[in-house]
């Protein structure tokens, strides 16, 4: 059910508007997609899976056509192509024959090696980090989003600066003649950058800000806050919306959801949650974006219960909730935070495997397999929800003078106040409540 808590993604929605660069549905972009395998290495994954996570990124991307993808096996990276020259050549005749127009390298791909490569093929090309900053100013929808996206588009842009300017050599100061030398080309864009950089953080220091209040608003109300976190396309938005009743976007799709959404939930005990869904993350994240949406996952810091929701039917879920765990862990998650395993898409796992991941349960603690799809085991989640939150309460006499309006005030939002006695000397209050809610009371 939903109850009646303003949400804290009331943002400013923006128009949907298409990226610069992108073709329409009736000419779409022509793609082929590489996924590098270093041999020296060391991955937690498959390359095969790689390459499926790759092309699955670039389907997101609307107005793409994957017109074909494989597996680059590298020895050693070349400096200054990143493949070997035999391997080039061969995807040059591969472009041309195929009509290629963009390659999506799954990996890291420096200034030089894109602008070699772009050369030697004839075509754009965009690496991991590039693919995934598309993405996200594609998906996003409300002002922080636009504001996020931006500023990590802008410091990654930063790094890609190279001297691809070598005709103009150096600007100089004045006419030329007697002043000194000026700032290059190079140097000129950077400061081009640093200056927009400022410009958006400060414009999103105040929607930053706006985000605090609503925190603030809510800590003063004893509805603890419950993150669905997890590996993109884990099927969080979907059992955000079977928990909620609520219609965020919810597809077979990487980064489907992407700005924050937050929905009261009256679990089956009548108590009263908040539940956060968040971006979905992915294994190595671009640092730029981990830096411009810390403020989107701070929500995650400050959640009572976290439930991580895996794609059990997937062949790497593993290694994915590895991923999942070591971005909890350098967002600075506390490790006393309580956290439960949703272990979802039950319905894709066929009758022996689910056997298998019975046995994998047997010693293991706050694991709930489900299937936010059609609903399956939701409900014993839920009430485990219930019973994490079914905290011991106290009752209490607390003596507040006339001067602590707003001290009494708080009380009385809370919920805590069984009894109220007006004295010569101020407030006589009876409240039961419990330890947190005692911690979260702002006497002073």
């Amino acid at each position: 059910m939903i109850s009646d808590l303003p949400d804290e993604d009331d943002d400013e929605l923006l128009p949907h508007r298409e990226p610069e660069g992108h073709e329409t549905a009736a000419a779409p972009t022509r793609a082929y997609v590489l996924h590098a395998d270093l041999k020296s290495a060391r991955s937690r994954r498959l390359p095969e899976h790689g390459l499926a996570e790759a092309v699955a990124l670039a389907a997101a991307l609307p107005g793409m056509q994957v017109i074909g993808a494989e597996v680059v096996r590298l020895a050693k990276i070349s400096p200054g192509q990143l493949f070997g020259s035999g391997k080039v050549e061969d995807l040059k005749a591969r472009c041309k024959a195929d009509e290629i127009e963009l390659v999506l390298v799954d990996g890291t791909v420096s200034p030089v090696q894109q602008r070699n490569l772009e050369k030697a093929w004839g075509v754009k090309l965009l690496d991991r980090t590039s693919l995934i900053l598309e993405i996200f100013a594609d998906r996003a929808r409300t002002r922080e989003g636009v504001l996020q996206v931006e500023l990590a588009a802008l410091s990654y842009q930063r790094t890609r600066l190279v001297r691809a300017w070598t005709h103009l050599e150096r600007q100089r100061g004045g006419f030329g003649f007697v002043g000194g030398p000026g700032e290059t080309q190079l140097e000129s864009d950077r400061r081009a950058i640093d200056d927009q950089v400022l410009r958006l953080k400060r414009q999103l220091e105040k929607v930053v800000r706006t985000r605090e209040l609503h925190r603030a608003s809510r800590r003063k109300v004893p509805f603890p806050l419950v993150a669905l976190v997890g590996y993109t396309n884990a099927g969080k938005s979907t059992l955000f919306n079977r928990m909620t009743g609520a219609d965020v976007m919810a597809k077979d799709m990487l980064f489907a959801t992407l700005d924050p959404t937050m929905r009261g939930v009256v679990l089956p005990s009548g108590r009263k949650v908040i539940a956060s869904d968040t971006v979905g993350f992915i294994s190595d994240l671009p640092t730029q974006l981990v830096a411009a949406f810390r403020a989107t996952l701070e929500e995650v810091l400050e959640a009572d219960l976290i439930l991580h929701v895996r794609d059990i039917s997937h062949p790497e879920t593993a290694e994915q909730a590895a991923d999942v765990t070591d971005i909890l862990t350098s967002l600075g998650v506390a490790n006393d935070t309580p956290l439960f395993e949703v272990w979802n898409k039950l319905d894709l796992v066929d009758p022996s495997a689910r056997e298998s991941l019975s046995v994998q349960r047997e010693n293991r603690s706050g694991v709930f397999p489900v299937s936010a799809l059609t609903g399956e085991g939701v409900d014993s989640l839920l009430a485990a929800v219930s019973d994490a939150f079914a905290e011991t309460r106290m009752t209490e006499d607390l003596t507040l003078p006339f001067a602590q309006g707003r001290a009494r005030a708080q009380l009385h939002e809370m919920g805590v106040v069984e009894a109220e006695e007006q004295r010569e000397d101020g407030y006589l209050i009876t409240v039961r409540w419990t330890d947190r809610q005692k911690a979260q009371w702002q006497p002073n």
